[in-house]
C-alpha cells in the first residue's frame, strides 16, 4: 500500500520513511515541499498520507482542506502530526477532514499502531467499493439481459404479425427506421430512440386479430369490412398494454394511436392534437409515407413527387405539422433508408 508523508522537518521525514518501510506490503513516498506533496495526493492514488502541521502553505490544515475538496480523494485516512499543546489545531483538522493524530515528538510504538489502523479502514473501504462495482456491474448484466429478451419478444411478435400481413418485413423495417429519423429531429434522447425503434414494429401487431378474409383481400375493403380492420388498433394495444416495460408502453401507444388525425378525424378514439402521443403521430407519418411509396396486391406504389404531396397537403389535419417538416428536413436520410430496405421483389 502507498503511504505518502510530507514533512519540511527532514529528520522527522526520514525517522517516518524508516518506519513505513518496516511494515509489510507498504511504499513510502515521501516530500519535504507541502506543494508537491499535494499534488501528488491528487494525481495518485494513495493508501494513507501523513502530514505535518507546521508547514510553509499550504499548512497541514489547508492541505487537508484542498484534498478533501476533491471528490475523488474523500475516503482517503488523512493522519495530521501536531504538537501535543495543539488542541485547537486538532479541532479545526477534523472539521476540515483528518482522520486521525500524531503527537510531537512522535513515538515510534504510537506510530507504527495508528498507521496500522488507518491501512486496515482504507482496506476495508477499497474492499467495499470493490464489492460495490462488482454489484454495480452483476446489476448492468442481467439488465442488459432483460432488455435482450424484451427485444427478442418483441421481434418475434413482429415477425408473426409479418406472417399474416400482405405488407412485407421491409415496410416495418423502413417505416420504423423512418419513425426514428422524426424522433431524432425532434429532439429525442438516444435513449428514447432506442426504445422507439424497438417499438415501431408492433404498430400493426393487432392485425393478428382480423379475419384473413379481410387482412388478405386484394381489392379495397366496403364499409363494413374496414369497419372490423380498424378494430386492429384495440386489439394492439390490447396486446401490449399494462406492461411494466417502457418500450411495449411506448409500443401500445403507438399500436392504438398511429391511425389517429391530427384534427380529430382518425380512429380508434378519435383524438386531436397534442391528446394523441407524439409517438403514434410520428408514426403515422412514416407508415403512411411507406404504405404510400410501396406496391400492394391492391394498388401499384405513388410516385415519390406524389406521395410527398399526399403529406404536405394533410399537415395540419391528417399529420402532425412538426413531425412532416421533421421527415422533409430529413428527406434525403430517408431515401437513403427506403434504398436500404426493399422489398424482396426489387
Amino acid at each position: 500500500m502507498k503511504i505518502c508523508i510530507v514533512d519540511d522537518t527532514p529528520i522527522n521525514l526520514t525517522l517516518m520513511q524508516a518506519l513505513v518501510a518496516k511494515i509489510d506490503g507498504c511504499q513510502p513516498v515521501c516530500f519535504a515541499e507541502s506543494p508537491a506533496g499535494l499534488q501528488y495526493c491528487i494525481d495518485e492514488e494513495v493508501d494513507l498520507i501523513i502530514v505535518d502541521y507546521m508547514m510553509p502553505a499550504p499548512d497541514g490544515l489547508e492541505f487537508i482542506a484542498q484534498l478533501r475538496s476533491k471528490d475523488s480523494r474523500t475516503e482517503v485516512p488523512v493522519l495530521m502530526v501536531t504538537a501535543d499543546h495543539e488542541k485547537d489545531v486538532r479541532y479545526r483538522a477534523l472539521e476540515v477532514g483528518a482522520t486521525d493524530f500524531l503527537t510531537k515528538p512522535v513515538d515510534r510504538i504510537e506510530f507504527m499502531s495508528r498507521v496500522r489502523n488507518m491501512l486496515a479502514i482504507r482496506r476495508s473501504h477499497v474492499l467495499l467499493s470493490d464489492r460495490a462495482e462488482t454489484l454495480a456491474a452483476e446489476v448492468r448484466k442481467a439488465t442488459a439481459e432483460i432488455v435482450a429478451r424484451e427485444k427478442e419478444v418483441i421481434y418475434r411478435l413482429s415477425r408473426a404479425a409479418e406472417y399474416r400481413d400482405p405488407e412485407t418485413g421491409a415496410h416495418i423495417l423502413r417505416m420504423t427506421h423512418y419513425s426514428a429519423l422524426i424522433a431524432r429531429h425532434l429532439g429525442w434522447s438516444d435513449e428514447a430512440l432506442d426504445l422507439i425503434l424497438q417499438a415501431a414494429p408492433m404498430h400493426d401487431i393487432g392485425k393478428l386479430g382480423t379475419p384473413d378474409h379481410i387482412l388478405l383481400k386484394p381489392a379495397h375493403l366496403t364499409d363494413a369490412e374496414f369497419v372490423i380492420m380498424k378494430r386492429h388498433t384495440v386489439i394492439g394495444a390490447a396486446i401490449l398494454k399494462d406492461s411494466t416495460s417502457p418500450m411495449l408502453q411506448l409500443a401500445a401507444q403507438i399500436a392504438l394511436g398511429h391511425h389517429e388525425k391530427f384534427d380529430g378525424s382518425g380512429y380508434p378514439q378519435g383524438l386531436a392534437g397534442e391528446a394523441i402521443p407524439q409517438a403514434a403521430r410520428i408514426a403515422a407519418v412514416a407508415d403512411v409515407f411507406d404504405a404510400l411509396t410501396s406496391s400492394r396486391p391492391y394498388k401499384k406504389a405513388w410516385e415519390l413527387d406524389r406521395a410527398l404531396a399526399l403529406l404536405k397537403t394533410g399537415r395540419g389535419s391528417h399529420f402532425d405539422p412538426e413531425c412532416v417538416d421533421a421527415f422533409l428536413a430529413r428527406l434525403d436520410e430517408a431515401l437513403v433508408i427506403r434504398e436500404r430496405f426493399l422489398d424482396e421483389e426489387e
